[in-house]
């Protein structure tokens, strides 16, 4: 049994959001993370795939999309990213009946003896237009993932969080509130997405106040599925 991660497939039922603006690596990147993903994931393994899953804004159109990823190997956790506007209530999706995802909606899941928790996140405060909305949404946030936390059956013996949005500023790279959660709470290990083509710069990974940080962006990984655990 592995644990692997891969962030933002970004897949696109319409074939209307080409990702090649962010380099030529994204040409048929959607048959890359397929490929790749089937020659590494075994059906025992578990996949985190913490957000920007589908261009898709309507629920019906994204079906096709998770109809994908419910057929490659492994157990899928999904949380959402600032691109998935198809995301809808946790009755809603668990409606759709999926047998190999599960969807990370203000709770957790264990896998084993593993707690899995989550939340999308937010742009960090020294952002150039952080206003006084992100900061709500900011601090909502925080909220959602110390509530995510706290749902995780306190015997497991490792917690992974999931992020969409790196828990770190841009402009000193430290780790900001969301990391501070974390800490309280004796986090192992998080991965997060959203960076692409030169936002790459921003990521920051290692060992840092106990936990390990991995950036899971699929083209940062190149589009394979990465081992955490």
């Amino acid at each position: 049994m592995s644990i692997y991660s891969i962030a933002d497939l970004h897949l696109d039922p319409l074939g209307e959001k080409p990702m090649d603006i962010f380099g030529e690596n994204w040409i048929n990147h959607e048959e890359k993370i397929i490929n790749n993903w089937k020659d590494i994931v075994k059906e025992d393994d578990l996949v985190l795939i913490p957000g920007d899953i589908s261009w898709g804004l309507k629920l019906e159109d994204v079906c096709k999309d998770l109809g994908k990823i419910e057929k490659l190997p492994g157990t899928k956790i999904i949380s959402k990213g600032n691109h998935d506007y198809w995301w809808q209530t946790k009755n809603k999706l668990n409606s759709l009946n999926f047998k190999t995802i599960h969807f990370l909606h203000n709770d957790s899941y264990i896998y084993n003896d593993i707690g899995i928790c989550g939340a999308r996140g937010w742009p960090p405060k020294d952002s150039d237009e952080f206003n006084e909305h992100d900061e709500k949404v900011f601090n909502r946030e925080v909220g959602r993932l110390e509530l995510s936390i706290n749902s995780i059956n306190k015997n497991v013996s490792k917690k992974i969080v999931m992020l969409h949005y790196p828990p770190f500023n841009f402009k000193d790279q430290r780790p900001n509130e969301f990391v501070d959660v974390m800490k309280k709470y004796n986090i192992d290990i998080c991965i997060y997405g959203h960076l692409h083509g030169e936002g790459h710069k921003y990521a920051v990974e290692g060992k840092i106040e106990n936990i390990s940080f991995y950036c899971v962006s699929s083209d940062y990984i190149d589009f394979s599925p990465i081992e955490v655990i």
